[in-house]
Order: C-alpha cells, then structure tokens, then sequence
C-alpha cells in the first residue's frame, strides 16, 4: 500500500476521501489549517498536522506517493467580494504545493477541481471540450491552477488528472457538509426541516424547465471519493487528465425541496425570490470520459438516498 498527503483533509470531499483512502489499506497524513475544516472531521487512522498548504514543503517527503489537494477557499460570493483571498490561497497555494512536490520528487497529484471553471455553459450536459468562462474569482482561480498544472505536467513530468465536481451532496460515515455559512441547496433545505431556518427561498420560477426551478446535476460524495481513487491509479507522467464528475442526472429546485420533505416528514416553507445573477437554467455534466479514462460509474444515483443519508449526518449534528 502507498502513502498519500491529502490538503484539505478536514472539509466535506477531503474527509471523505481520506477514509476512502485509509479503507483501502493507505497511509495518510492529513494537512488543514482548520480555516474552513473540522479538526473532528477528521478520520481516526490518518496522521494530522495543522497547517495550510503553503507550508507542504516541511511535510512532503519522497516517501508519499502522491498528493490529493483540496485546500481551497470555495465561496463564490466571498471570491466576488475578496478575490485577493482566493488567488492568494487557491492559485499562490498550489504554486507552493506544486513546487513542494518537485523538490520531493512526488510526482502524482489529483486536484479538486470545480465545474464553476465553465462559467453559464451555453449547452447541457456539459464536457471537458466546452469553453470555460468563469463568472467568479474562485472559478478563475481554479482555471487558473489548472493551466498550472498542465504546465507542471508538461515541463516536469507531473501525472495529474484534475476532477470537476458538479453539486457534492450526501454524506458518508459521519462526514457530511457543515459549511460556516452555508450556501448549498440541499444542507440549507435540511436546516428547515430540523427547525433551525424558517424557510427556504427559491430563486426564480420561470426558467424553462420542466418545473420553472433550475436544475443541478447532484453527485453523492461517496461517488465522488471513488473517484479519486480511481483517478490515481489512472493517472499518467506528463499528462494532466481533466474529468466531469456528475450523475448526468438534473434535479429540480423543487424537486429537491419535495423529496426533502417526503424523507424528513417536515414541511418545508418556501419564499419566492428574484432570479441570481449567473444562476444558468440547468447544469448537467457529461460524464463519459471519467468512465472511459477512470473506469468510474456513479452508483447512488437516487436524489433520495443522497438526501436520506444527508439528512441522517444532519440530524446526528444536532441531535
């Protein structure tokens, strides 16, 4: 078995992966500031040291196999308003980790990457070839660390494969969302249910789907975090991999907001809203190169079991 270092190891995706890592019969050290992580998020077997990624450079040793790096700052609206925080630790900090990585001669990384690279995609589903066009500082700034990478990958022999997620949702093994604040639909649709927000609004219902609501592709993270896996034993030296991660599944507003109150039991009150500024009519991924290049195949397909086992982690936090 290999040793790997993991960025970001305390948030949401990053602790997933590690006790997906650790199943697997790896060594993991886990490296997080706590900024955005949880030091409780944490999976029991990994090895943790509190710092931020600029500092890989004391931890990293030819001994690891490889990195999987997602330290990064992901608000949207905090990028609009200090984009400086975003370029500075999203892109500086992946100079740093990047440059860390050829000092210690680890030479395999997979990023956590973002389907916000794809700004307002003119088309659904969306591929690997379609224009990127960030509409935010955090979207630019994960372009931004993919150009690097495949510079990275071209110049020093960097196997790397990069993963656009679409929406991460679900939870798995007592690790699931508890973002400070929280922006994402389906943790903030649970709050209501559990009595902890009065409603939930709902930006717009005249877009041309089939409800009027927009549409999401919703991916679970367990999904997600064997992906990953997959992802380091595909990838190549001196190739960078970019890959859609999604179901190819769109769900509605509200079908989200129904299939919430029919697994909770809780009615869930609803306050219209104006449409949001960028907010595209549906965003769907395409899929089919993580399945060709990954071998990889989303298997909690089901907004239902995504929703049960989020609600379960979310009622264990307040229960």
């Amino acid at each position: 078995m290999s040793r790997y270092l993991v960025t970001g190891g305390a948030g949401y995706v990053g602790s997933v992966v590690t006790l997906h890592l650790l199943a697997a019969g790896h060594e993991v050290t886990v490296l997080d500031d706590l900024s955005t992580g949880f030091r409780a998020a944490v999976p029991e077997g990994a090895d943790f040291v509190e710092g931020g990624v600029h500092q890989a450079a004391d931890w990293l040793d030819p001994s690891y196999a490889g990195v999987l790096h997602f330290a990064a700052f992901s608000q949207v609206g905090e990028s609009v308003a200090h984009p400086e925080k975003y370029w500075e630790n999203n892109t500086g900090g992946t100079m740093a980790l990047l440059a860390a990585m050829r000092a210690a001669g680890v030479r395999t990384l997979v990023f956590s990457s973002t389907a916000a690279v794809y700004g307002e995609p003119s088309r659904t589903p969306v591929t690997e070839t379609d224009p990127t066009a960030p509409t935010s500082p955090y979207g630019a700034s994960k372009l931004a660390v993919d150009h690097m990478i495949s510079g990275e990958a071209t110049a020093h022999g960097l196997a790397a494969v990069s993963l656009r997620y679409f929406n991460v949702a679900g939870a798995y093994r007592g690790c699931g969302e508890r973002h400070q604040p929280e922006s994402h639909l389906i943790p903030l649709v649970l709050e209501v249910a559990l009595g902890t927000r009065p409603s939930v609004a709902v930006y717009g219902d005249d877009y041309p789907t089939p409800d009027g609501t927009c549409v999401r592709d919703y991916i679970h993270v367990a999904d997600l975090a064997e992906a990953h896996l997959l992802a380091l034993g595909a990838a190549s030296a001196g190739e960078h991999l970019i890959c859609n991660l999604g179901n190819g599944l769109g769900f509605s507003v509200r079908e989200v907001i129904e299939t919430v109150r029919r697994i909770t039991g809780h009615p869930v009150p609803v306050v219209p809203a104006s449409r949001r500024p960028g907010d595209p009519a549906e965003l769907v991924a395409s899929a089919a190169l993580a399945r060709k290049r990954l071998g990889w195949a989303p298997r909690r397909t089901d907004l239902g079991e995504i929703i049960a086992d989020a609600w379960e982690f979310a009622r264990r936090r307040t229960g």
